[in-house]
């Protein structure tokens, strides 16, 4: 199985957990920095992993920002995306992992399969969050600013979840 992932890093707290997600799976994984992609990446791909932090109130990071316009062109029908967020719960808790949200809308009208859902907002301590909906996460929220001792747990059922869901 392959799978390609796409994450924006500005401190490189979302590469790291790139990082983390492409070693737990057993798959081949081609991990690019959206600063670097092209729409081909999305196109040729079948298997996805979408990796954004939030800035400010609920914004992609700033590659992302630069690059969302060009998910419009592409048909993800047939494609499995699954995606992760990084957050400050603490600092935001009123737009944690929000830009989550935003590539998860996107994806979703282009015809995206979205997998690794139904992330529980237990463990979590924010006042809201856009990424929620029905009331768990879209997909896989992390906070390395305040809860880093609780991620190789999260990534570690996340990534047992997406494996099948990809298979």
């Amino acid at each position: 199985m392959e799978i390609t992932m796409i994450y924006g890093s500005d401190g490189g707290n979302t590469e790291d957990i790139a990082t983390q997600i492409a070693d737990k799976l057993d798959a081949t994984v081609k991990s690019i920095d959206v600063s670097k992609a092209t729409a081909d990446d999305f196109t040729q791909a079948q298997n996805l992993i979408l990796g954004t932090s939030t800035w400010g109130e609920g914004d992609l990071q700033s590659d992302w920002e630069d690059f969302i316009d060009e998910l419009d062109s592409i048909d993800f029908s047939g494609k499995k995306v699954a995606l992760f967020g990084l957050g400050d719960q603490d600092g935001y808790g009123d737009s944690f992992v929000g830009a989550m949200s935003l590539l998860y809308e996107k994806v979703k009208e282009k015809g995206a399969t979205i997998v690794g859902g139904g992330v529980s907002t237990d463990g979590y301590d924010f006042e809201e969050s856009e990424a929620v909906i029905d009331g768990t996460f879209v997909r896989l929220p992390i906070d390395e600013d305040n809860q880093s001792d609780l991620t190789e747990e999260r990534i570690d059922n996340w990534t047992t979840q997406i494996q099948k869901e990809f298979a």
